[in-house]
């Protein structure tokens, strides 16, 4: 079905791959449902869905973060073509995460998740997370992104806040064992480095340039 990814996909390869990719960000709700359908959602179902929801979320993220780098390691960047397909299914994971939270938790009584936002920065980093993602969810149309023009790449570089603040929500989470939160640190430490090493080695060509000219 698929040639080798050295090479540029066609359209209908291209097509395919989006197919593939939606099927498998699908998986894990579907997982959670058929878990749910079978009474097996742990000894603490709430928690169990809350966990898994924020992980996909995030993995989801960090997925995505990662099709600009590749563009700048490989020269290749018809994976970007992914970009819109991926953030959407973060927010979706991400709003399952917080109508966990709110419903199951704490069934919708804002009295109280507001004391408990409040109460614990963790809660607090978390859902400030979420409503970053709400702004880019909503102009990931082709029609915002034609009416904001350049606005939309500068509101859109708020990914970087959310995930660095959903990296410290989830290493603040844990209380003991922080290797998983720190190999996903590390992962972003990674994609945010390569971003701002092109775009310095990108700075430098274009002053060497300008001197060059002058001389």
């Amino acid at each position: 079905m698929l040639t080798s990814l050295s090479n540029i996909p066609s359209k209908r390869q291209i097509l395919w791959i989006k197919v593939s990719v939606f099927i498998l960000c699908f998986i894990p709700f579907s997982r959670l449902i058929w878990l749910g359908y079978q009474d097996n959602l742990s000894a603490n179902p709430v928690e169990f869905i809350e966990r898994s929801t924020g992980f996909w979320a995030l993995f989801i993220l960090l997925t995505t973060l990662s099709l600009t780098p590749i563009r700048l390691l490989t020269g290749r960047s018809w994976q970007i073509q992914l970009r819109r397909m991926l953030g959407l299914f973060m927010f979706f994971y991400a709003c399952l995460h917080i109508i966990t939270y709110a419903w199951l938790d704490f069934s919708f009584d804002w009295a109280e998740i507001t004391k408990d936002i409040a109460k614990h920065p963790r809660i607090l980093v978390g859902f400030a997370a979420f409503l970053l993602t709400i702004p880019l969810a909503i102009t990931s149309n082709n029609t915002m992104m034609k009416r904001l023009r350049n606005h939309w790449k500068q509101l859109h570089q708020l990914v970087y806040v959310i995930a660095i603040l959903a990296v410290v929500h989830f290493w603040w989470l844990v209380k003991k064992d922080i290797r998983e939160p720190l190999f996903y640190a590390v992962i972003l430490v990674v994609l945010l480095g390569i971003r701002i090493y092109y775009k310095y080695l990108k700075a430098t060509k274009s002053v060497n340039k300008v001197r060059t000219s002058q001389v």
